[in-house]
């Protein structure tokens, strides 16, 4: 492989493009950490020092974006010793992952914003692109700032506001405050230039959906503002969540979330209840604890989620399900994208970050580039972050 530390201008060549459109065998011309050309064929003496990588007989797709994650670690309901670790910069970009959005979960109390930050900016530092949420688990949410509008209008890395409804661990918040949570969000975005949205933890609860329904009746926050996740724990909320996309919302399906509804049984199922792919988004959770609970509400086992079923549900849309390449990899780039208001992520054109793919016929990830770097050369991570070992 060149060495692409000092090059200006990379050509990668002859890979079938996924842009995520199927473009056929093209080649990407990148530079300063941007796409500048795709092509057919381009020369490679249309510019000077040009490092040549030949990807023949492979797939070029955009990197994934995984819009929840969490980035300083999660857990904590069984006690001290299950708070989860600090996510490695690796462990993402080995599930080719380059953009991603940090968030807090149910601690809330040995777990802060201002350390969320951080850790973004660090990511951001290391090379890839890293964002988050303020807030966790419940409202009034803690901030940096102190408030919510002010967090998104002026914090840098901050794209909106979380918090946890329909589930035992969050604060049962009610309705005006779970609107006025919404509507700071929205402002701040709209100060800021940022998109604004709300995500909303749901929880097993037998009142699903509602709270973000009731949100709808007490404010004017826009339906695609607001994204309930883990809508694929039951069937009952899936069918909810699948009710709330044909009124114009996003429904985030969780990969590390492997039943009642599967990740790609859950995709596969909205698409044939006539849920547009824009839609409908896929994240992992990852890094964040997989506690199960009994009936009563006592905590039974407890586990940590990963990020390699990401790659998995894309798998099983092609290979199962019968997807195109281009419709799988909608939730992980387009239309997460679109949702985040990521303007130059998502998508391998002229002008967007050079956040790329490598796979197999098989669809394994072979390389990782972000910003144009490459972060992974034969399925492992070949830069670490600052701390890991060698």
């Amino acid at each position: 492989m060149p060495d692409l530390s000092a090059a200006q201008f990379q050509l990668l060549q002859g890979a079938q493009l996924f842009a995520p459109e199927d473009r056929g065998t093209c080649d990407v011309l990148v530079a300063n950490g941007k796409i500048i050309a795709v092509d057919s064929h381009i020369p490679p003496d249309t510019v000077p020092d040009c490092a040549l990588i030949p990807l023949h007989g492979r797939v070029l797709c955009p990197g994934f974006i995984d819009q929840h994650v969490h980035l300083i670690g999660g857990g904590g309901e069984a006690g001290p010793t299950t708070r989860t670790p600090e996510v490695t910069l690796s462990r993402l970009t080995e599930a080719g992952i380059t953009t991603v959005v940090g968030l807090l979960g149910t601690d809330a109390v040995t777990r802060h914003p201002e350390s969320l930050l951080a850790k973004t900016r660090a990511l951001n530092e290391e090379g890839i692109t890293a964002w988050m949420l303020t807030g966790a688990y419940h409202v009034p949410s803690p901030t940096i700032t102190g408030s919510v509008e002010k967090d998104v209008a002026l914090l840098d890395r901050v794209l909106g506001v979380k918090c946890a409804v329909s589930d035992h661990r969050s604060s049962a918040p009610d309705a005006w405050r779970l609107a006025s949570m919404a509507a700071e969000s929205r402002v701040g975005g709209l100060l800021g230039g940022k998109p604004g949205v709300s995500v909303f933890h749901m929880g097993s609860s037998k009142k699903g959906l509602q709270p973000l329904y009731d949100i709808l009746e007490n404010s004017d926050v826009p339906i695609g503002k607001l994204l309930p996740t883990h809508v694929n724990r039951s069937e009952a909320l899936f069918e909810q969540a699948i009710a709330f996309a044909h009124r114009g919302g996003v429904m985030d399906i969780t990969s590390g979330i492997p039943s009642p509804v599967t990740p790609a049984d859950g995709i596969a199922r909205a698409v044939s209840a006539g849920v547009p792919l824009a839609r409908i988004t896929l994240s992992s959770d990852g890094n964040g604890s997989q506690p199960l609970f009994d009936t009563a509400g006592n905590l039974t086992g407890i586990g940590v989620a990963g990020f390699a079923s990401l790659l998995e549900t894309l798998q099983m849309l092609v290979q199962r399900h019968g997807f195109t390449l281009t419709d799988a990899l909608r939730p992980l780039t387009t239309s997460v994208a679109a949702f985040l208001g990521l303007s130059t992520k998502g998508e391998i054109a002229p002008g967007y970050d050079a956040d790329l793919l490598v796979l197999t016929p098989e669809l394994r990830i072979e390389q990782v580039f972000a910003r144009g770097k490459r972060m992974v050369e034969d399925g492992k991570a070949c830069v670490k972050g600052t701390f890991e070992s060698v």
